[in-house]
């Protein structure tokens, strides 16, 4: 059978959220976020995953999680190391955390031979999403040729909090910018703040924004490290307080026209936890889900 792998990114240090909310019960039976993802991308064809952590929290994740799902699917864990790095041991001193998305999914490389998808661990984003990559690798495309399920903005609002999405630009189905952006409901409408400084401008409640997955070929992995290289021929300053982010890599290789993003929206529920008020609303959708029987009581 081919290796279609789902990358998680569960390494975030959940600052805001304050613990560790990759490993946060999200119904009444104790299963994450995560175990959701897995769930349905199992449905939609995957047999790999593949959890990107932090190697101080491998336990935890191997013995919640882990158990749970390792009868079910392959399962690998990739630590992101903030000293793996192209950089010398005593600028890495200078800082706390690692180095960002791109460092996170080129951690998961040794254990990836096909196509992947790449996901946010506190994120739930539904079957369709999952089905729709799935379909994308079937079309067949070329070598530099990836795919991005995007949601309305509308559909990921929380508690009308500023949030920060990817607002993306089109021509036809092809994704031509990816804008990271701080987006947040005025009363004269929705106002997206770029994080790198630049003037907010207006968008539709409904336009489509990137929540971080995405598919990919095995190819992607040499432009992620060629990307993640580069980041570091930066001033020390620069290195040091900024990150090295998936959004930012496609963008610059979609300008370079290296690679091709298709856009596969979807209309699919999508949740998520950023602060700790939002774990109320994730565990009552999740539990109208498995109330209305697209879950069954327990999951696994």
């Amino acid at each position: 059978m081919e290796d279609l792998t789902l990358v998680v990114m569960a390494a975030g240090m959940g600052s805001r959220f304050g613990g560790l909310k990759q490993i946060t019960p999200v119904d009444d039976y104790g299963n994450f976020i995560i175990d959701y993802s897995v769930f349905d991308a199992i449905q939609a064809g995957f047999n790999h995953v593949v959890f990107v952590i932090k190697e101080e929290n491998f336990l935890d994740f191997k013995n919640t999680i882990g158990k749970r799902i390792e009868n079910k699917i392959k399962v690998d864990y990739a630590f992101q190391k903030l000293e793996d790095a192209p950089i010398k041991k005593e600028v890495i001193k200078k800082r706390e955390k690692p180095w960002g998305t791109v460092q996170a999914i080129l951690a998961s490389r040794p254990y990836v031979k096909g196509n992947f998808a790449v996901i946010n661990a506190d994120d739930y984003y539904g079957r369709d999403s999952y089905k729709r990559i799935v379909d994308f690798f079937k079309e067949g495309k070329d070598a530099n040729s990836y795919v991005s399920v995007l949601f309305p903005f509308c559909e990921t609002e929380i508690n009308k909090d500023a949030v920060k999405r990817g607002v993306c630009n089109f021509k036809d189905d092809l994704i031509t910018s990816i804008v990271e952006c701080s987006i947040k409901e005025e009363k004269n409408g929705v106002i997206a703040t770029p994080l790198d400084g630049t003037n907010p401008f207006p968008i539709k409640k409904d336009a489509l924004v990137s929540m971080n997955i995405f598919g990919f070929n095995n190819n992607f992995y040499n432009i992620l490290n060629n990307f993640f290289n580069d980041y570091f021929k930066q001033s020390e300053d620069a290195i040091l307080n900024g990150e090295c982010l998936l959004p930012d890599c496609l963008e610059e290789y979609i300008n370079k026209n290296i690679i091709k993003v298709y856009n596969r929206p979807t209309n699919g529920k999508w949740l998520g936890m950023t602060y700790k008020e939002d774990l109320d609303y994730v565990r009552c959708e999740l539990n109208k889900m498995i109330l209305d029987g697209y879950y069954k009581k327990g999951l696994w």
